[in-house]
């Protein structure tokens, strides 16, 4: 049997915001012991210039100074690190008493996490956007706080489009007809299509979507080979594969980091993003312009499918039994000058309705203000599904193959599909 993995809102959750990182701090123990609050929390810089070190330095000092019996200790890991970290940690009975990271839905199965209305006031809780809100509940209950979050947009070079003579896309074809001109004017990859094992369930996502389909039916269900979505990718196999208008690296075998990084080089017309290239690329003399996703010729112009969405989770574990004080530190952390402050360092957005209007108000572009409306109406992976985590690898590990020369989108969806009813039936 199938499980209801979407709300009536149709939301659902990433695993993480995908940004390079390098990990400081350290991995010891069980929080407790010394009455000393612990934080495990991902690393979000790239380099000791930008480490999130100095912002929980800064939170942790503060906070101390104003409820003096309570001292907060942060350590930072790297993304690649920090999911199967924390869950040692809480296999081995030494939980933090909060971590930051990517997913939360198997701590809160094991019954293992405070709900946010056991930490936080009526009026925080009720304060975080709905779609992030929507996708940090389980049985609508929200275990899974959101901090930061983004959304994705079609990016594409200025420049190069306006030596090809063709303006951003609305639809698939005209996206077509912008990859050939770009093409023909030399340009080494028109689209970056990164439908390798990094992030591919990202890209994969942002075109079902954009056709109408997806990874869930009206029903809430999981839809992964939909009639939709097969023909998604025989779409992009035949009409940008078949031609060569992906570049020189085969979809499957093109990770998001890489092709970002032809992006900020100049050697992509256009690929989808998130905010943070934006400044990036700018940084490196990139004219950037920036849309939604082109929609499938299949739907009507009118139609306006939601984006992608991404977020990280804050969550708090019962184990050391530190409720009062660990909401106490979450109240400060989520005052909106904090969370405007730390989505800021990173060019991401914060997750709440109250520091969302205190970023854009302080000086956020137009660029990033786009993002933040997507945002508003995005629809994100489902983290809150437990056995997301195994059929996002799968997905991630396999879809590149749908639009592989010799790939079958239907037989390679299909595989797909079966793997994830039986990783559902587990749980």
């Amino acid at each position: 049997m199938r499980r209801r993995i979407f709300g009536t809102s149709a939301t659902a959750v990433v695993l993480g915001l995908l940004i390079p990182l390098a990990g400081c701090g350290g991995s010891g123990g069980g929080a407790g012991d010394s009455g000393t609050l612990r934080l495990v929390a991902a690393e979000y810089g790239d380099n000791s210039a930008n480490s999130s070190k100095a912002f929980w330095d800064k939170m942790t000092t503060e906070f101390t100074a104003a409820n003096p019996g309570i001292k907060v200790q942060v350590d930072l890991l790297p993304w690649a690190d920090i999911d199967r970290e924390v869950s040692r940690m809480v296999k081995s009975g030494k939980a933090p008493d909060m971590a930051l990271m990517g997913g939360y839905s198997d701590f809160a199965a094991q019954g293992k996490l405070y709900s946010a209305d056991e930490l936080l006031s009526v009026t925080a809780e009720a304060n975080f956007l709905g779609p992030l809100a929507d996708a940090g509940s389980v049985h609508n209950t929200l275990y899974g706080l959101p901090f930061v979050a983004s959304s994705r947009l079609l990016f594409y070079n200025e420049g190069l489009f306006k030596q090809a003579g063709v303006s951003a896309p609305k639809t698939w074809t005209d996206l077509k007809a912008a990859a050939t001109a770009l093409k023909n004017k030399g340009v080494k990859t028109p689209y970056a299509m990164p439908l390798g094992p990094e992030e591919a369930h990202a890209e994969a996502m942002i075109w079902e979507l954009s056709n109408g389909g997806g990874y869930a039916d009206n029903s809430g269900n999981y839809s992964l080979a939909s009639d939709q979505n097969i023909l998604t990718f025989k779409w992009i196999k035949d009409n940008l594969v078949t031609p060569g208008l992906l570049g020189p690296v085969p979809p499957s075998q093109l990770n998001r980091a890489d092709a970002f990084a032809a992006f900020s080089r100049g050697e992509v017309g256009m690929l989808n993003g998130y905010p943070s290239l934006a400044h990036e690329a700018r940084a490196k003399g990139i004219q950037v312009g920036t849309v939604s996703m082109p929609i499938s010729n299949n739907l009507s112009p009118g139609e306006a499918p939601p984006t992608v969405g991404v977020a990280d989770w804050m969550m708090a574990f019962k184990q050391n039994g530190h409720r009062t004080e660990i909401g106490k530190f979450l109240d400060f952390v989520y005052q909106d000058k904090n969370l405007s402050d730390f989505a800021g360092r990173y060019h991401l957005l914060p997750s709440t309705v109250t520091a969302s209007r205190t970023l854009a108000g302080g000086g956020m572009d137009n660029n990033d203000q786009q993002f933040l409306s997507a945002l508003r109406v995005a629809q994100l992976y489902p983290v809150n599904d437990p056995s997301w985590v195994t059929i996002s690898d799968t997905i991630k590990r396999n879809i590149g193959r749908a639009v592989d020369p010799g790939g079958d989108p239907k037989a390679v969806l299909e595989e797909i599909a079966a793997k994830a009813t039986e990783e559902t039936k587990k749980h």
